[in-house]
């Protein structure tokens, strides 16, 4: 679990974070959760899109997203949302 201080620490990261992956009409097939797999264990933060052609609500792909891939959901802004998961190879210091 991560503290608001942490949170707020990771969400400033992310501000200027390019969109990693982007969830379009075929929503969160395993080629995507294979990519979203592969790309949090070597950045530990990943900005992802919802498209509007997805057929579900963001505030669902984040959630799904953040639970199949064992990461937590640092923040969520209308069809955006950021990941984070410790990999490995820890890139990113948290505040304590």
């Amino acid at each position: 679990m991560l503290t608001s201080k942490q949170r707020a620490y990771l969400r400033s990261l992310g501000n200027g974070a390019p969109v990693i992956l982007q969830v379009g009409k075929g929503s969160l097939g395993d080629a995507l959760l294979k990519q979203a797999e592969e790309a949090i264990e070597a950045r530990e933060l990943i900005k992802v899109r919802v498209l509007k052609a997805c057929p579900h609500p963001p505030d669902q792909i984040a959630n799904q997203m953040a639970e199949s891939l064992g990461a937590e959901l640092v923040q969520l802004v209308g069809r955006s949302f950021l990941l984070y998961r410790r990999s490995r190879e820890p890139r990113i210091e948290l505040p304590t």
